[in-house]
């Protein structure tokens, strides 16, 4: 039998692999003292070996090899890394998809379940359900109701697709209540739901609550519905730096009401995009309640909402109130209407100046109108329509007027260099990685995976990523980060092998380094007293490296250098008993006066770039590059 180039590669290294591993040879160096790796032998032939083996050849003998570190390498036994990486060198890493995330222990969304509830005809109650595809589900039914209910709560991934659900149904209700909650990155496709419905409801309630990366895409979703209303009440709240998508949505609809309520309230940078939103309804009554209140920079784009719309009422009340900042787009809305009626009540209310955009707002809008009530942002309005367009107690071009915002800055995120001292009671913030759990590749295999915005299409390849789905962005935003310029007086790189970071904090550093994290998240969130506090290189002004996570399919750091800090080791003492509990590592920043004024930081301190000195906590599974002190 003939092999090809990569049956022979791997056949010739598992032949070497099984003589060497009968033969109990053990890795030189392996065993460490308590508190670095404790293991007295390892495989030869492991990536955690083989790290070890390069941290001995690149690292000063003098520098400790944290187990912390060092856990962080590839699961992956010898044979796998092996064809693994034979296939990543052809391109191939594809057709072993599902083995390779499953095995390298990588972040991929899984494979949704077959459409097992096709035919299913009866009111069901889903409970504790995920990872679920409902395609065709419901369609054609008579009045009765679905309830899903707990629906992928508290799931890591919670993947779900409804795609031509409940299509051309009478009278028929679906609740989703408390979906989706507390899961660690959001991801549930909508597609042509409801379509065709006659009367009947959709009600969406505490949908994605306390989601990491919520996303959420509801396209076509019920269009040329007749009397059918939707509810969205506490979607998204508190949601994390996600992504909802409406497109096409209600589009062609007869008396249809939506409602959103206290949507997206109290999220930290949640995107929300409404394409072609009713689109020729007749009769629509929307009502944005409360939308985007008390937000971190919600950025929302309403492009062709209500387009040739037929007596439609449009309704935003309390809207992006007490946010602060954000960014709201309103593209050809309500143009070429009729009789259509829009009511801005207390809008953009905000802390800070956010920034609106009305372009070609309510043009062709024939006998409607239009109203804004306290509306309290200076935005650009363009060519929009003068008549009827009325501004009541519109407050333009509101400043900050110098308010100090430190709602959205978690306490004890950021403190001054002064808190640093035995004795002193102070907030631990929540330093608990929010991020799923995964593993760097090794080099072999990392280094034959693009990694380029040139390349995307290969990537999503690769890890098995739809166009336009969560997977996608996440890898598009990850990859547009890492290729951003440096900063001034900035040295950056993304890695993903544990090899590449030892060769960018050397490469900064030395040879002689320490790498360093916060011993755990024992404290967090809770008042915290400080114990014996330790200056590294003596409490003098250095330079570090720090690696901070990017969310990604494998374990990916953004790591920079980071010129004139103060590096500090902390023992955290419970604050009543005095047992230490956590053994914590603090970074101070001295020269801040490169940095944002919207820094964070500032808002919780109440200062300016350059002004102050800036320390934070070193997070779970960050870390921080030292010279050995």
């Amino acid at each position: 039998m003939k092999m090809n180039n990569a049956d022979s590669t791997l056949f010739l290294c598992f032949f070497f692999f099984s003589i060497f591993s009968s033969s109990r040879v053990y890795l030189a160096g392996a065993k460490q003292t308590a508190g670095n790796i404790t293991a007295s032998s390892e495989n030869p032939f492991t990536p955690k070996a083989s790290l070890i083996r390069y941290w001995n050849n690149h690292i000063n003998g003098d520098s400790p090899k944290p187990s912390f570190f060092i856990s962080k390498a590839s699961p992956l036994t010898p044979v796998d890394s092996t064809r693994f990486a034979s296939l990543a060198s052809y391109h191939s890493l594809h057709t072993r998809h599902s083995d390779f995330c499953s095995a390298a222990k990588l972040f991929c969304f899984p494979e949704l379940a077959a459409h097992s509830l096709e035919k299913h005809g009866d009111d069901v109650e889903f409970a504790a359900y995920s990872g679920k595809n409902f395609t065709n589900y419901g369609s054609d039914r008579l009045s009765g109701a679905d309830s899903f209910k707990n629906y992928s709560g508290g799931d890591n991934i919670a993947v779900d697709s409804f795609r031509r659900y409940g299509r051309n149904s009478a009278g028929h209700d679906e609740g989703f209540t408390t979906y989706a909650g507390d899961v660690n990155v959001a991801d549930q496709t909508f597609t042509t739901y409801a379509t065709g419905t006659t009367g009947g409801s959709g009600e969406f309630t505490s949908y994605n609550t306390n989601a990491n990366e919520p996303n959420g895409r509801f396209t076509s979703y019920s269009d040329k519905a007749n009397g059918r209303s939707q509810t969205f009440t506490t979607y998204s709240d508190n949601g994390n730096n996600g992504e909802q998508t409406f497109t096409s949505y209600s589009k062609n609809g007869n008396g249809a009401p939506n409602e959103f309520s206290g949507y997206g309230t109290g999220s930290n940078v949640v995107k929300s995009g409404f394409t072609k939103y009713g689109e020729n309804g007749n009769g629509a009554n929307d009502s944005f309640t409360s939308y985007g209140g008390n937000g971190n920079v919600p950025v929302n784009d309403f492009k062709g909402y209500g387009d040739g719309g037929n007596g439609a009422v449009y309704g935003f009340k309390n809207y992006r109130d007490q946010s602060n900042i954000g960014v709201d787009s309103f593209a050809s809305y309500a143009k070429n209407s009729n009789n259509e009626k829009v009511n801005f009540v207390n809008y953009g209310k905000s802390f800070n100046l956010g920034s609106d955009n009305f372009t070609g707002y309510g043009q062709g809008n024939v006998g409607g109108n239009v109203s804004f009530k306290t509306y309290g942002q200076g935005p650009s309005f363009k060519e929009y329509t003068k008549d009827g367009v009325v501004f009541a107690h519109y407050t333009n071009n509101v400043s900050s007027s110098g308010k100090t915002v430190n709602k959205w800055v978690e306490e004890g995120k950021f403190f001054r260099e002064s808190m640093l001292k035995e004795g002193t009671l102070m907030q631990m913030p929540d330093i608990k990685d929010k991020m799923p759990e995964r593993t760097f590749l090794p080099r072999s295999i990392v280094s034959s995976i693009p990694f380029s915005s040139s390349e995307i299409g290969e990537i999503r390849r690769v890890f098995g990523a739809g166009e336009n789905s969560s997977m996608a962005g996440i890898i598009s935003s990850a990859v547009s980060e890492c290729e951003r310029p440096a900063s001034h007086g900035e040295t950056k790189r993304c890695v993903g092998s544990a090899e590449d970071m030892i060769d960018f904090a050397t490469s900064v550093l030395g040879r002689g380094v320490v790498v360093r994290t916060t011993e755990s998240v024992v404290g967090s969130k809770k008042k915290i007293l400080i114990g014996k506090v330790n200056g590294i290189n003596g409490g003098d002004v250095t330079r570090a490296v720090s690696c901070h996570q990017s969310l990604y399919p494998y374990l990916l750091y953004y790591c920079h250098s980071v010129p004139r800090v103060r590096v500090y080791e902390a023992d955290i003492l419970e604050p009543e008993s005095l047992e230490k509990i956590n053994h914590g590592v603090a970074i101070c920043h001295v020269d801040t006066s490169a940095w944002s004024p919207s820094h964070g930081a500032f808002l919780a301190l109440g200062s300016s770039p350059g002004r102050i000195e800036v320390c934070h906590w070193i997070f779970e599974n960050d870390m921080t590059w030292n010279i050995v002190d």
